[in-house]
């Protein structure tokens, strides 16, 4: 089996189902906390995919946004409600919405790329605390969803919603891993180690960023959507900056090495605050911060270097022995 397509393909599949499996034995609280670990760590994957080409979104609050409003009203006023239809729905108006800012954007590096994006985020959040019509800074109720047509029981929900999104997010973190070592992708790598070297080669270098932007925004509003439905509710807040840096926090936690490692490290994260947040209602933000200090002492690469290494050694004693 030498297809690296074929090897992520299968590696996908058989994480679906594992999850799948464990679901069915998961207390309702561990279901809910998953599904919230699984839709935000698919918006920090995109920060992760842009992180490969030397760029970071501190502004991927704005398609998180994107995607649950536009999910939630899809819901609430087109008379959709399979989850599915919604969940695509809000990845899709994310990446519409941020096609438009990717060429602008992607002529950006550093401090002035994060600082851009910020800005369209918290615009897009005073719009939506001044518009009535979105709810204001109440925000609105979304009603439970129906799968393939069939109504979701309020027993089962947890359960369904659980299911959807692992099964989603499971095949676009297939996608965005092919896509990572397709050729492109490996383009997108090399611009952040030199990206004059790559325009002499003949790449553009802010095309590829432009790709990956759009790409980020539709995984960032596939969580927002499943965000959305998992809470029942939507507010201005998803846009808002500290927001945006939760989804930073989880991408520096992983490193842009594994994308399991962003999904493990969003877990992780959910854990933590839920628990801080429980014992120490008042210094949760502390207890976090802490908590990113000490990963970043022991492991500047993120966790997806505990392996990694381990599979670049592993390989450097077979190419060795051969």
């Amino acid at each position: 089996m030498d297809n690296p397509i074929l090897k992520t393909a299968l590696a996908g599949g058989a994480a679906i189902v594992a999850l799948l499996a464990a679901g069915f034995v998961m207390p309702k609280w561990l279901l809910f906390l998953s599904t919230m670990a699984i839709s935000h760590g698919l918006v920090s994957m995109g920060i992760v995919l842009l992180m490969r080409s030397g760029v970071v979104s501190f502004g991927q609050g704005f398609v998180f946004a994107a995607g649950g409003y536009a999910a939630a009203l899809l819901a609430n006023h087109t008379g959709i409600t399979d989850a599915v239809v919604l969940v695509l729905g809000g990845g899709l108006a994310a990446a519409l919405l941020a096609a438009p800012f990717s060429p602008l954007l992607s002529r950006y590096r550093g401090i002035f790329f994060a600082m851009l994006t910020l800005a369209i985020s918290m615009v897009l959040y005073g719009i939506l605390v001044k518009s009535e019509a979105m709810g204001g800074s109440d925000g609105f109720n979304v009603s439970r969803p129906t799968l393939f047509g069939n109504e979701i029981s309020s027993e089962g929900a947890n359960l369904a919603l659980y299911s959807v999104a692992v099964v989603l997010v499971g095949l676009l973190a297939t996608v965005a891993r092919v896509y990572s070592d397709s050729v492109r992708g490996m383009v997108s790598l090399a611009i952040r180690e030199n990206e004059l070297r790559i325009e002499y080669l003949g790449a553009s270098v802010s095309g590829a960023i432009a790709v990956n932007f759009v790409f980020a925004a539709f995984l960032g509003g596939v969580g927002g959507a499943l965000t959305v439905l998992a809470l029942g509710h939507i507010e201005p807040n998803f846009s808002y900056w500290t927001t945006s840096g939760e989804f930073v926090f989880v991408a520096i936690l992983s490193g842009h090495h594994s994308m399991l490692a962003v999904f493990l490290a969003s877990f992780v994260v959910e854990v933590v605050r839920s628990f801080s947040n429980l014992y120490f209602p008042n210094t949760w933000q502390l207890a976090m911060g802490l908590f990113l200090l000490v990963v970043i002492r022991f492991l500047p690469r993120g966790l997806g270097s505990l392996w990694i290494d381990r599979q670049v050694a592993r390989r450097a004693e077979q190419e060795a022995r051969a």
